[in-house]
């Protein structure tokens, strides 16, 4: 048996204890929210404690313990451990299952003894993500993340923004059950659960007005009262008798008005700080609490007469809670709209039959009927039909897609004219649009560097103001000259500005508003630290092929020779690329069938290693290859007859030696092709060259314009890293117009000039394919993939992907990432000064405790949400597109220039065979 310790056996840290009795479904005790019992009713009892076993019981997954020798050396190895009674191992199943005392040792004690024995320990975790669509703020959070922390979780984490808890925990250990009874002790409802995770938010949060629902009824009905304790307090003086005695205290009409304001409206506020004392978390619902039940107290014990002051905070507070959870859910919607763009239901075809059914039910492999109109509602290939297809949900392209059978196909994008039929891939929990919903979602736990910083300094800045409020409270008095009334209305007013949610919130909501904003228009972005790298990134280092070019060779150029024409020279080079399985030869063959030249009779086909390929067309020998392959075969390359029409010599020709219109190919035509980036290829017999065609990789079409762009926007330095010689990347260099280029890396190289450029710039982003860049993309501060829509390696190797081939996505996603980082900085900074500045001033008295409440928390909740969704403004905006020419009359000294592609044979003035690129015929 190998041994397969790991480095550190003290804690192995994946073990899974139970207490079997206590830990049964049927004698579990659930804590009851609404009880008064104990901290920790609801929990699991870990001790075992109960009356019926007589030791705690470990499980343990050993996988490599398959045979009884195995068993044998892991039970010795456990037994060497005090307070172990039991053991069994199971090799079949590959489990060890341990009773022990708890008092004299413990599972991680007995997992460690395990790898001691050289085997190693697997935890079988579940992962589930629960809704909780009221946890909508940090306090929230803080009093489900406190519940949590008494469970014996492997991971948790809490997302106000999107309403949920991820949790991952051993199921031998807990169960579903346990979680949600933790959560719901904490105060907080779990709507949904999904062991797959995915959720759905709540319904009725999400659609139903918050401003109807049972707390925003209790609001208004409680700021009825307020308003008519006012007018009894301040406009019907004389009919604001005493109504009533407590403790000594008069109760005047306006004062009863008051308390029932309080009982009414502060319902939900003192019962959510009764969890939050019961969680042991300090925050705003329990300073609210304090704040509130502290006024009546001094009204009631002191005589303070401070009932208005509570009611204006239970009212005010409330309508600020609503407020709150309304600009929270605009930041869900976000979200909830890319959950609903795939459909619910798909037409099936079963037993010869079409059937509606749920998309879960839809199996892989199954035939699913898409009419014309109707959403896409699985991935798929089409096997019959052919339609445009909209991807703009998807890959956030502007411009229907053609589909027809072999094409691939995406769940969530739009039909719009034909019917298709398409065999499914993907299971609905697997498809692409599910995979980018759940990185989004998932992206909230990539936390920033602000966010990190705000949630540090929020840690002390609620310690630091209540500490505040007790000095100004309790000297006031002294200090100020004030009254103890007055001190303690201050007091309370600074315990309402103690609570930082607005701070904490600022960041997250800007990341979520940020990130599902982009994924609607085709980028996903997987975490809130890449979309804040990205804003700063200095330097861009583009990948050149299939990112700066389309990745695939085309012919650019044909230039025929001593009497041929194009379709002649298209046609030999066809038959004899036609058994050819390299690219060049592909993007021939491609050609000349798009040009539908005739088929010519290919034998005796053979391959020229490194120079060509050689076969007898219609019976005569033909050659295509290298200038070397033709130098070899005893050809001058220097003197060669151009082609005339007319009468007229060809541009490219238009610089003739003496014997009858010659070219120089070595010299002159070649070379400026190759300078060009292009791959030059000569077609002939052993008797006479026919023709000269250039192949390359053609530059997209928007790649210059994307540069300049960016530079536009600010990035200080674009550079191109390819594997390609140094002729060929100068070539693309200078067209895109990138700064620096560097040509023939390997990967390692790559990652080196990323590392070297990070040195020199600090953040760099590399755009690449996702695939074979990933050693580049891993190292540099922000990896960008391009073509990720289906492709599962992009999708999980890059920190940001753009789901379509448009790399001019690429500055919109600068541009985003730039604004979510100064929105993210105005929110922290504004919602900071303001706090701050209320809290200086209250002292002072000019700031009213209803003041604190609407500007101080929620005033600024909704000021940074608001500003946060500002960001779903951001669209990506189109860039000019520029074909790449290579002018034939642009000549130097007495240097013949050379055709770059197909020259125009129908020329009127017959002065022509104009040259024009693939991107002008294009255009």
């Amino acid at each position: 048996m190998s041994d397969s310790r790991p480095d550190d056996t003290d804690d192995c840290g994946c073990c899974s204890a139970q207490d079997h009795q206590s830990r049964s479904s049927d004698s579990r005790e659930q804590g009851d929210a609404d009880s008064d019992g104990s901290p920790d009713e609801g929990y699991p009892n870990s001790s075992g404690n109960s009356s019926t076993p007589t030791h705690d019981v470990a499980q343990f997954s050993v996988p490599e313990m398959d045979c009884p020798s195995c068993a044998g050396k892991v039970e010795n190895s456990v037994r060497t451990l005090q307070g172990i009674e039991e053991i069994d191992p199971q090799v079949t199943t590959g489990t060890l299952t341990v009773g022990y005392d708890g008092e004299q040792t413990n599972p991680e004690a007995i997992g460690a003894r395990v790898q001691k024995a050289g085997y190693r320990v697997e935890r079988s975790d579940t992962t589930v993500k629960l809704s909780v669509p009221s946890m909508d703020c940090a306090s929230c959070a803080g009093k489900v993340e406190n519940a949590l922390e008494r469970l014996d979780l492997s991971g948790y984490e809490t997302r106000p923004t999107t309403g949920q808890v991820v949790a991952t925990y051993d199921p031998n250990v807990l169960d579903e059950a346990d979680i949600v009874a933790a959560i719901e002790s904490a105060g907080y409802e779990v709507v949904d659960a999904a062991n797959d995770g995915t959720t759905d938010d709540d319904a009725e949060s999400s659609n139903d007005s918050i401003w109807t629902s049972s707390r925003g009824i209790k609001t208004w009905v409680s700021g009825v009262f307020v308003t008519l304790g006012l007018l009894f307090e301040f406009v019907l003086g004389a009919q604001n008798a005493v109504v009533a005695m407590v403790l000594g205290s008069e109760l005047a009409v306006a004062d009863v008005l008051f308390v029932v304001a309080v009982a009414v409206g502060g319902q939900a506020i003192l019962r959510n700080g009764y969890y939050s004392a019961r969680n042991r978390n300090l925050d705003i619902d329990f300073l609210m609490s304090v704040a509130i039940l502290g006024a009546l107290t001094a009204s009631l014990a002191f005589d303070e007469a401070l009932y208005f002051e509570a009611a204006t905070l239970a009212f005010l507070f409330s309508i600020a809670e609503l407020l709150e959870r309304a600009s929270m859910n605009r930041a869900r919607n976000s979200l909830q709209e890319l959950m609903d763009l795939s459909p619910d239901e798909a037409t099936v075809k079963r037993d010869g039959s079409e059937e509606t059914v749920p998309v879960e039910q839809v199996a892989v492999g199954d035939i699913v009927v898409v009419r014309p109109g109707e959403k896409i509602p699985m991935d798929g290939e089409v096997i019959d039909g052919d339609s445009a297809v909209n991807q703009a949900p998807i890959t956030g392209e502007s411009v229907p897609v053609d589909k027809t059978t072999g094409d691939e196909v995406y769940a969530g994008t739009i039909n719009e004219g034909g019917y298709l039929e398409l065999r499914v891939t993907t299971e609905a929990s697997e498809n692409t649009l599910s995979r980018i919903v759940e990185m989004v979602e998932d992206a909230q736990s990539n936390q920033t560097e602000r966010e990190q910083f705000v949630e540090r300094f929020a840690d002390v800045y609620t310690p630091i103001v209540v500490a505040f409020a007790v000095l100004v409270t309790l000297g006031s008095p002294y200090v100020l000259g004030t009254s103890w009334s007055t001190a303690v209305v201050y007091g309370l007013t600074l315990l309402v500005l103690s609570c930082p949610c607005a701070f904490v919130i600022s960041t997250p909501v800007s990341v979520v508003s940020g990130i599902t904003s982009a994924a609607k228009n085709g980028v996903l972005i997987k975490g809130g630290s890449h979309l804040e790298a990205m804003g700063d990134v200095s330097v861009v280092a583009f990948d050149k092929t299939g990112t700066l070019t389309k990745g695939e060779l085309t012919v650019t150029d044909v230039v025929p020779l001593n009497g041929n024409t194009e379709e002649d020279v298209l046609r030999c080079a066809r038959g004899l690329e036609e058994r050819s399985e390299h690219p060049i030869g592909e993007a021939i063959v491609a050609q000349a069938n798009g040009r539908g030249v005739d088929d010519r009779s290919v034998d005796n086909f053979e391959s020229i290693t490194g120079k060509g390929v050689r076969a007898d067309l219609d019976g005569t020998p033909h050659f295509a290859g290298k200038p070397g392959l033709f130098e070899e075969l005893s050809f001058d390359l220097s003197h060669v007859h151009a082609t005339t029409d007319g009468g007229v010599v060809t541009r490219t020709a238009q610089h003739l030696c003496d014997r009858n219109n010659c070219l120089d190919l070595l010299d002159g035509t070649v070379p400026e092709l190759q300078s060009q980036g292009k791959t030059v290829v000569l077609v002939g017999t052993e008797e006479e060259l026919e023709g000269v065609i250039a192949v390359a990789d053609e530059i997209r079409p928007d790649a210059a314009a994307t540069v300049a762009r960016l530079k536009e926007l600010g990035v200080e330095r674009t550079v191109m890293l390819t594997g390609d010689n140094e002729r060929t990347a100068r070539a693309i260099a200078e067209q895109v117009g990138v700064d620096e280029f560097r040509a023939e890396l390997l990967p390692d190289d790559k990652v080196a000039a990323v590392e070297e450029l990070e040195a020199d710039y600090e953040d760099v982003a590399m755009v690449g394919d996702g695939i074979n860049d990933a050693p580049a993309l891993a190292t540099a501060t922000v990896g960008v993939a391009m073509g990720a829509a289906g492709t599962d390696t992009a999708l999980e190797t890059a920190d940001i992907a753009l789901m379509s081939d448009d790399l001019s996505k690429l500055p919109y996603l600068y541009e985003l990432a730039g604004d979510a980082n100064g929105i993210i900085r105005q929110n922290i900074v504004a919602s900071l000064v303001v706090k701050a500045g209320l809290a200086v001033a209250v002292p002072f008295g000019v700031v009213p405790i209803w003041a604190a409440v609407l500007a101080g928390d929620a005033g600024m909740t909704v000021g940074v949400t608001g500003n946060a969704m500002r960001l779903s403004r951001v669209q990506p905006r189109a860039v000019e597109s520029e074909a790449t020419v290579v002018d034939g009359d642009t000549t130097s000294g007495d240097e013949p220039t050379e055709a770059d592609t197909e020259a125009d044979t129908n020329d009127t003035d017959g002065a022509a065979d104009e040259v024009r690129t693939e991107a002008q015929r294009a255009d």
